[in-house]
C-alpha cells in the first residue's frame, strides 16, 4: 500500500469518526426519530389544553406529537418536568406568562428557574382580555372608571379567578398604571364572576375575550376597551385600554412552546419552522381565532426576546403591587 493511500484512508476515516460525533452532539439530521411529547400543565379542556391538541395534531414532522396533562401547583409541576428533561426536542411544554413568570415569581419557586431552564421554541399567540362591566358599575369609559376609583379608594371591585390570573394580573396592572386601589373578588372561574357583573352583584372584571364578548353581543354584559396594544377583531373592535386613557396598558393570556435549555438549534429551528407553518394554515388559524387568540409569526430568538421582557414587566408588577401567594 502506498504512502499516497495510507494517507486517504487515514482522512477519511477520521471524517467518518468526526462526522458521527457532529452528528450525534449537534444538528441530529434524523430528528425525529420517535414521538415528541408536548406538556401541559393544565387539565383536558381548558386554553392550554385546547391550543396544544389542535396545533400537535396538525403537525407533520415525521413523529405524533403527543399531548400530556401534567395538572397542578398552578402548572408548576408541568414546568419542573420539562426542565429536567433531556435537552434533545422529544420534551416539549405549552406554557404562558403565568407558567414562565407570574407563579414562579409569586409562589417563589426554587425547583426551576423560568429563565435559565426553557429556551422558547415557538409563540403561538396571545388572547387579549375585554373590560366588561354591568349594571353595578357607574361609569362608561376607562377614563371614567379611573376617576370613580380615584374617588372612592378600596371601594370599586373586580373580578378574577385569582391571585396570579390574567384577570387578576390585569386589575392589579390598573391599579398600579393609575394610581388606584381596586379591590380583588376571586371567583373560581372567569363564567361564575360573569354571571355575577350579570346579575348586578360585581362592577365589573378582565375577561377572556372568547369568554366575554358572546355576553357583550348579546347586551347581557357592556364591552368597555379590549388589553390587546390595538383594535383587534376578536373583540369586535372595541378601544384599547391604551388608546382610553393608559397609555403602555397592554395584557393578553399568551401561549408558546418552550423546550429545555440546550436543546440543539437546528432541531428548535425544525419545530419553530413547523408550528409556524401550521398556525399560518386557514383551518388551523380559524379554530385558535375561534379560542380568542391573535397568531403571532416569529423565530425563537424573537420570541426568546418577548420571554425576557415578559418576566422584567411581571416581576417588577409583583414587586410594585406587592402581590403575594394565597
Amino acid at each position: 500500500m502506498t504512502v499516497h493511500r495510507r494517507r486517504n484512508m487515514a482522512a477519511l476515516a477520521a471524517f467518518s469518526v468526526l462526522s458521527v460525533l457532529g452528528g450525534t452532539a449537534g444538528a441530529q439530521p434524523d430528528f425525529p426519530s420517535k414521538p415528541i411529547r408536548l406538556i401541559v400543565g393544565s387539565p383536558p379542556g381548558g386554553a392550554p389544553d385546547t391550543v396544544a391538541r389542535i396545533v400537535a395534531q396538525s403537525m407533520n414532522i415525521g413523529q405524533p406529537v403527543i399531548v400530556e396533562n401534567r395538572n397542578g401547583a398552578a402548572s408548576m409541576i408541568a414546568a419542573e418536568a420539562v426542565a429536567r428533561a433531556a435537552p434533545d426536542g422529544y420534551t416539549l411544554l405549552i406554557g404562558s406568562q403565568t407558567v414562565m413568570a407570574v407563579a414562579p415569581i409569586i409562589n417563589k419557586v426554587k425547583s426551576f428557574d423560568p429563565q435559565k431552564d426553557f429556551t422558547g421554541v415557538a409563540l403561538i399567540g396571545s388572547a387579549p382580555l375585554v373590560l366588561v362591566a354591568g349594571s353595578a358599575l357607574k361609569a362608561n369609559t376607562v377614563p371614567e372608571i379611573i376617576e370613580l376609583a380615584k374617588s372612592k379608594p378600596g371601594v370599586l371591585d373586580y373580578g378574577n379567578g385569582g391571585v396570579g390570573t390574567s384577570p387578576y394580573m390585569a386589575g392589579a396592572l390598573f391599579s398600579v398604571m393609575t394610581g388606584t386601589k381596586i379591590t380583588s373578588i376571586p371567583y373560581p372561574g372567569e363564567q361564575a364572576a360573569m354571571t355575577e357583573i350579570i346579575g348586578g352583584r360585581l362592577p365589573m372584571m378582565f375577561a377572556n375575550a372568547s369568554a366575554a364578548m358572546p355576553h357583550v353581543k348579546s347586551g347581557r354584559l357592556r364591552g368597555i376597551a379590549v388589553t390587546s396594544p390595538a383594535r383587534v377583531d376578536v373583540a369586535a373592535g372595541l378601544p384599547t385600554v391604551a388608546e382610553s386613557g393608559i397609555p403602555g396598558f397592554e395584557i393578553g393570556t399568551w401561549l408558546g412552546i418552550m423546550a429545555p435549555t440546550g436543546t440543539p438549534t437546528a432541531v428548535v429551528d425544525k419545530i419553530n419552522a413547523e408550528i409556524r407553518r401550521v398556525i399560518a394554515d386557514p383551518a388551523v388559524k380559524e379554530k385558535l381565532t375561534t379560542q380568542g387568540f391573535v397568531l403571532v409569526d416569529e423565530t425563537p430568538d424573537q420570541f426568546n426576546r418577548y420571554l425576557k421582557t415578559e418576566y422584567a414587566k411581571w416581576s417588577k408588577l409583583i414587586k410594585d403591587a406587592d402581590i403575594k401567594a394565597e
